[in-house]
């Protein structure tokens, strides 16, 4: 209960803050509906007779928005300016500001973005299923959770490189490859469907949107182990980089 009362304090605060940068704001949602709509004009010149494509990108689009992750922005850099260290001294997990800092911003861009995700769905005539996009609901929350720790993991290495950025940015790229945005995990060659299955970064991603967009099966325990798996290690990682930290500070 105390937990979640300062979580709800601290998105509230949060949400409160990230209010005066709307523009900077802007320029996050562009940077994040850039990627699908360059995927869908390229698959929709593909195969124009295929309304299915149309159907999932926009749900790639929202599911972007839903679940971007920016802890090498909201968190690295408190390792990197020592104010980290504040953080340490509250009587509360350092994860929740990190936590509410995500969720702000998540509802920032979607509140954004959504205009575009409506446009994009009227021009194209891309009709959803009511009953699809409740069933893809878990995947979606799912997915944010598998985003925020695979950023919040990669982040984690900015107590022990200046180069966080690259290395978050490079875990970018895999989402965006094998994440299903790149292209629909359908339409790649078998062997590298299969890797693309089995890493975690279609569950970010292509599950969900495929899932809203009318997709039978996708397994939700795919996705459940590997929130599991990352954290664990984001877990592991942060112990050893908190060592590293104030062994350094002191």
């Amino acid at each position: 209960m105390r937990t979640a009362t300062l979580l709800t304090f601290r998105l509230r605060q949060e949400v409160l803050e990230w209010s005066g940068a709307w523009w900077f704001l802007l320029t996050l949602v562009v940077q994040a509906v850039v990627a699908p709509l360059i995927g869908l004009f390229v698959w929709s010149a593909v195969y124009p007779d295929d309304a299915t494509i149309g159907r999932y990108y926009v749900a790639v689009i929202l599911v972007t928005l839903l679940t971007e992750s920016f802890e090498q922005h909201t968190f690295s850099e408190r390792i990197y300016d020592g104010t980290l260290s504040h953080e340490l001294l509250r009587p509360q997990p350092v994860v929740l500001g990190v936590i509410g800092a995500n969720l702000a911003i998540r509802a920032w861009l979607t509140l954004l973005g959504a205009p575009i995700v409506v446009l994009t769905g009227v021009a194209l005539r891309a009709g959803f299923d009511g009953q699809a996009v409740l069933r893809s609901t878990p995947y979606v929350v799912l997915a944010a959770v598998l985003v925020f720790l695979w950023t919040f993991l990669l982040s984690l290495t900015a107590f022990w490189t200046q180069r966080v950025h690259a290395v978050t940015g490079f875990g970018s790229q895999l989402i965006f490859l094998f994440g299903g945005t790149a292209a629909p995990i359908g339409l790649l060659p078998s062997g590298w469907q299969w890797v693309a299955e089995v890493l975690p970064f279609y569950g970010m991603n292509g599950l969900p949107a495929s899932i809203a967009a009318g997709a039978e099966g996708g397994s939700l325990w795919y996705q459940v182990g590997w929130v599991v798996v990352l954290g664990v290690l984001a877990t592991v990682v942060w112990r050893a980089g908190i060592r590293r930290y104030t062994a350094v500070g002191s």
